[in-house]
């Protein structure tokens, strides 16, 4: 019989690994956030091409984040009832046919910026489906406890392909044309779809705990009211809300602060890419490091910092627009947003019971990814009647107001509440109990 080995006191624990499921779905989310970070810096250098309006410029901006305003809530419904694998296999199917599209008409000479901004808008409709899918279906391939290593790991993943690898291919791309380019974005999305249905087995539908499927309206309305009467989760949305239309209004226009003879910083086309490479490097090291200056920090005052620090490094582009000044602090900005990122995704996670995550994510984001569009219009007219500076300084002004905000309302005796009550706030937003809505959000007098 063999003996039973006790650990030594004091030593530490080993933590569950990821598994080869998890391992699956990064390596598909890596090679579609490659195609994403082809898209995402072609299509606006493709538009310097066509224009130099700051407003039509923006409008590629509005269009990506557009669908998450119109279609949030029922994806998330629709998520949440059929398999997240297969969800995202037919979503990544979908974008490879819409870039495929988009790189005939590349090769044809045919694009326009109304066609080339159809093309983005399409492609955001498809971008829904798939990050609601890959976002819930996370918490059932590891661990509840690791599940701030695993948000690290896929934010560095997206990171890296997006930005460092994924930007610099697109400055390559454009030289040789718009075609091969969205030929190329295409082509990645296919084989992310690819290696998710065929690495990843078994079914990932959640089912209600009573095993019965209510009316889809009423889903969404039981994702809804349990977003509005969560006292942690329901700030959060809101400031993240306001932080990414502000970052959107700030991004839609930086191209043209950036790229040509006559901008700011007079850069090329190719070199615009390289000078980004250090957001993807700094969100790599954020990634790596989240749960240790979390665990180290708290989560509360981890996330609270990496959003404030995030929003004050905007300023140094207008400050001082130099590339290697840039450059550094876009890597800093890489650090703290993705620190904060994980903080935010892991809370979210770990608040939200698994039935609802998809209607909770969808309703969340609908208002925070939704509010994009308006702000890259924003940014785009702003910048048209009052200069680049005004957009700029605008954005980062109304994100220190966010921040502020949330600083007053999320504190760790919120959080350790909200996680004492989960099945009450279940109840309360099912209908299944009347809660006032005061009680439930911890209003303070």
């Amino acid at each position: 019989m063999s003996a039973t080995v006790r650990p030594r006191r004091g030593a530490v624990a080993a933590k569950a690994p990821l598994g080869r499921p998890f391992a699956t779905q990064l390596a598909s989310t890596g090679l579609a956030n490659l195609g994403d970070g082809v898209l995402v810096t072609l299509a606006p250098l493709v538009a310097l091409s066509l224009t130099t309006s700051p407003a039509q410029v923006s409008l590629l901006s509005a269009a990506a984040w557009l669908p998450w305003l119109l279609l949030g809530v029922a994806a998330g419904v629709v998520v949440d009832r059929v398999d997240r694998r297969r969800a995202q296999v037919v979503a990544l199917g979908a974008r490879a046919l819409v870039l495929a599209a988009g790189a005939g008409l590349g090769f044809a000479g045919a694009l326009t910026m109304p066609l080339l901004v159809g093309v983005v808008l399409v492609y955001g409709v498809t971008e829904v489906f798939a990050d609601l899918g890959a976002t819930s279906i996370v918490p059932d391939l590891v661990p509840a406890d690791r599940l701030p290593a695993a948000n690290g790991r896929v934010l560095g993943v997206q990171q890296v392909a997006n930005a460092f690898l994924g930007a610099p291919l697109a400055g390559a791309l454009v030289v040789l044309g718009a075609g091969i380019g969205f030929g190329a974005s295409a082509g990645l999305a296919a084989l992310a779809a690819t290696v998710l249905a065929v690495g990843l087995r078994g079914d990932f539908r959640r089912v209600a705990p009573d095993g019965r499927r209510p009316h889809a309206l009423r889903e969404v309305r039981e994702g809804l009211a349990f977003l509005v009467r969560h006292r942690v989760l329901r700030p959060l949305v809101i400031a993240s809300s306001v932080l990414n239309m502000a970052s959107t209004a700030y991004f839609a226009v930086f191209v043209l602060w950036a790229v040509g003879p006559g901008s700011a910083m007079g850069l090329t086309p190719a070199q615009y890419p390289l000078v980004m490479l250090g957001f993807a490097l700094g969100a790599v090291a954020g990634s790596l490091v989240a749960e240790r200056v979390r665990d180290r920090l708290g989560e509360v005052p981890t996330l609270m910092s990496m959003l404030t620090a995030s929003v004050v490094l905007m300023l140094v582009p207008l400050a001082w627009p130099d590339a290697w000044a840039v450059a550094v602090a876009v890597t800093a900005v890489g650090v703290t947003n993705t620190i904060g990122n994980v903080v935010s995704m892991s809370l979210r996670q770990r608040l939200v019971p698994g039935p609802l995550l998809g209607r909770v994510g969808g309703a969340s984001r609908t208002l925070s990814y939704g509010l994009m569009p308006v702000g890259a219009v924003l940014g785009g007219l702003v910048a048209e009647v009052a200069g680049l500076p005004a957009t700029f300084v605008s954005a980062v002004a109304v994100s220190l107001l966010a921040c502020g905000t949330l600083a007053l309302r999320v504190r760790t005796a919120d959080v350790r509440a909200a996680e004492d009550a989960p099945t009450a706030a279940h109840r309360a937003s099912s209908g299944d109990a009347a809660v006032p809505l005061a009680a439930c959000d911890g209003v303070r007098p």
